[in-house]
């Protein structure tokens, strides 16, 4: 088997891996979560409303799950973790980096689908101790948390679709420049004016100061 990997590696090739299962709540205990958002993913302000999402991308070595928040004013990724699982503590720790890396406003949003770590009890109080409120849309509808799955999309066809990780740790550094050095600081958003969401953020702060 070592070989199979050794030779695999030599000439680029990844194994096929089964996609990994997403595990939705009964409909009775999702429907406790209201959408709040209802496919506005317009915000007045940076760190008023935010939408997340769970991703997994093919490595050499299993898959890599990457969690999200994104700012619905700014269109910037706040807030990410990497790792080979995708419990609650994946995206708890997204939401902990986001909190670290922006001010959030008292009772803002964070949004998702309906995923069973989504709507978990330790995920619920993991937003209590930063005071958000929690929304989440329809099961199994991707256009009610769309804003969250144009980030993959775009992702996967502009950096993730054209390299082949053989580790976890490759794919890990590699998404993390596209999110830091590209999507953050370069790309052009038409919904921001064509404008990077770094540049979208400056501004609102520089107002925010003047005021």
């Amino acid at each position: 088997m070592e070989l199979v990997r050794r030779l695999m590696r030599e000439l680029g090739l990844m194994p096929c891996l089964p996609r990994p299962k997403r595990f939705n709540l009964t409909q009775a205990a999702a429907g406790q979560v209201l959408d709040l958002v209802g496919r506005d993913f317009t915000a007045d302000a940076p760190g008023e409303k935010l939408v997340g999402d769970i991703t997994y991308i093919a490595t050499g070595e299993g898959w890599l799950y990457l969690a999200t928040v994104i700012d619905c004013c700014t269109k910037e990724v706040i807030g990410y973790a990497m790792d080979d699982h995708y419990q609650t503590s994946l995206i708890s720790r997204a939401i902990r980096n986001a909190a670290r890396n922006r001010n959030l406003s008292a009772d803002a949003i964070f949004h998702s689908d309906r995923g069973s770590n989504y709507m978990s009890a330790e995920f619920g109080r993991t937003l209590d101790r930063f005071g958000l409120r929690r929304s989440a849309g329809r099961t199994g509808i991707c256009f009610d948390n769309a804003m969250a799955e144009s980030f993959f999309g775009a992702l996967k066809n502009e950096r993730v679709s054209r390299v082949t990780y053989l580790t976890r740790e490759a794919a890990r550094q590699d998404i993390t420049r596209y999110i830091e050095f590209w999507y953050n600081r370069k790309r052009l958003h038409s919904a921001v004016g064509y404008r990077p969401p770094r540049e979208v953020h400056a501004e609102y702060e520089k107002l925010r100061i003047a005021a």
